[in-house]
């Protein structure tokens, strides 16, 4: 079975590759920013976490699958997308992309606890077949150690990483020994609820077990 993952993120690609999953590839061509504002346009209303997260992975997944239709169309697999971000206080905290937003958003984090909304949407493709798709919203609380120095803070935004996650943190690299306690499955905050993909998989009619394929470097490629 081939996997294609609709997403450039290191993390979630690194995830699929500890559970044995080798995916190829596809940027997905969707303006986050715009597609979420025609949407609160339309409905009148702001979107919550779980419907921004859920929309954004669902466009994601959709985007690359119809791609996939044209450019690949012997394709037999499934397609993931996948969106994320964080909520503290019911203030939605995205990327924060400067190094003053990622250091102002840990001195208000450290000693709290604030929920990662991930968003994740599969596509099944079948050659010659409508495509099939499901989708869900997973959760996890992370509490942040109250200890953390300015010093601390202003070491971990200088190495970068924080800058362009979801929430200004990791808990799989640098930023997880700042971490205190997670709620909920782990792999959620790292970027996908694995837990999450398989009960989606297997909706699909698809078993989890036969998404492994580290052994067949030729399903990373069309």
């Amino acid at each position: 079975m081939r996997v294609c993952l609709a997403s450039t993120s290191p993390a979630r690609l690194m995830l699929l590759g500890q559970v044995g999953i080798r995916p190829l590839i596809v940027a997905p061509d969707v303006d986050e920013e715009a597609v979420v504002a025609a949407v609160e346009a339309a409905e009148g209303r702001v979107l919550s976490p779980e419907e921004h997260v859920l929309l954004l992975a669902r466009r994601k997944a959709a985007d690359v699958a119809a791609r996939l239709a044209d450019d690949a169309p012997d394709f037999d697999g499934i397609v993931i997308g996948g969106d994320s971000m964080f909520e503290l206080d019911g203030a939605v905290l995205g990327k924060p992309h400067t190094a003053e937003n990622a250091a102002a958003r840990w001195r208000a984090m450290r000693g709290r606890t604030g929920v990662l909304h991930s968003g994740h949407a599969v596509v099944r493709v079948r050659p010659g077949e409508p495509s099939r798709e499901v989708h869900a919203v997973a959760a996890a609380s992370v509490t942040f150690v109250a200890d953390m120095t300015d010093a601390e803070i202003d070491a971990y935004v200088a190495t970068g990483e924080p800058l362009h996650v979801a929430g200004a943190f990791t808990v799989d690299s640098l930023g997880g020994a700042f971490i205190e306690k997670v709620e909920g499955d782990p792999s959620t905050v790292v970027g996908m609820s694995l837990s999450t993909l398989r009960t989606l998989v297997r909706e699909l009619g698809v078993e989890w077990t036969t998404l492994w394929n580290l052994t067949d470097p030729s399903l990373t490629s069309l």
